[in-house]
C-alpha cells in the first residue's frame, strides 16, 4: 500500500494529501479502504481522513446506480463487450444467494465487511444487476460504507497505525 500511495503522490506532483486520499477513495477496488490506509500512511488527521474518504467513496454510487443498467444494456449489444457483460452476470448470480438470504442487510454486510471484491462499487453493481430498489440499495450501501469506515479506521489508525 505504501508504494501505491507513493505512486499517487508522485503522479500528482506533490499535490495536497487530501486530494490523494480522495482520489484513492473514488477508485473501484481501493475505495474508502485504500483511502483510509493511505491517509494513515500520509499522517492525515483521523477525522478529516474519514470525512474525505467517505465523500470520495459515496460520490460515484448514485451515478452507478442510475446509469449502470443502461451501460450494461449497450455493452451487451456488441460481441466483444457482450462477453464481459455475460461474465458479470454469472459473477453476480454467484452472489445472489447471499443477498437473497439476508435481503438488504446482506447488501449492507457485503459492502461493509472489508474483503477483496466487496465494497460500494461492487455492491452497486450487485444491486443494479439483481434489480433491487435503487433508493433502498443506496441507503444500504451508505450503511455498508459507514461500517467499512469503522472497521478500516480501527485497522488503519488503530492496529496498523500503531505498527507504522
Amino acid at each position: 500500500m505504501e508504494s501505491l500511495v507513493s505512486f499517487f503522490v508522485y503522479l500528482f506532483g506533490g499535490i495536497n494529501k487530501d486530494i490523494v486520499i480522495f482520489i484513492i477513495s473514488l477508485m473501484p477496488i481501493l475505495e474508502l479502504r485504500g483511502g483510509l490506509l493511505a491517509a494513515s500512511l500520509l499522517h492525515v488527521e483521523f477525522i478529516r481522513a474519514v470525512i474525505i474518504c467517505l465523500i470520495g467513496n459515496v460520490l460515484p454510487i448514485p451515478i452507478v446506480l442510475l446509469f449502470l443498467e443502461k451501460v450494461l444494456e449497450i455493452l451487451g449489444k456488441w460481441s466483444v463487450t457482450k462477453k464481459i457483460v455475460t461474465w458479470l452476470e454469472k459473477k453476480v448470480d454467484s452472489k445472489r444467494e447471499q443477498i437473497d438470504k439476508y435481503g438488504y442487510w446482506g447488501l449492507v454486510l457485503f459492502v461493509g465487511i472489508p474483503l477483496p471484491g466487496t465494497g460500494a462499487w461492487t455492491g452497486s453493481l450487485l444491486a443494479v444487476m439483481l434489480g433491487l430498489n435503487k433508493k433502498k440499495s443506496f441507503l444500504c450501501i451508505l450503511l455498508g460504507v459507514a461500517l467499512a469506515a469503522v472497521i478500516m479506521s480501527i485497522l488503519s489508525y488503530g492496529i496498523l497505525g500503531s505498527l507504522l
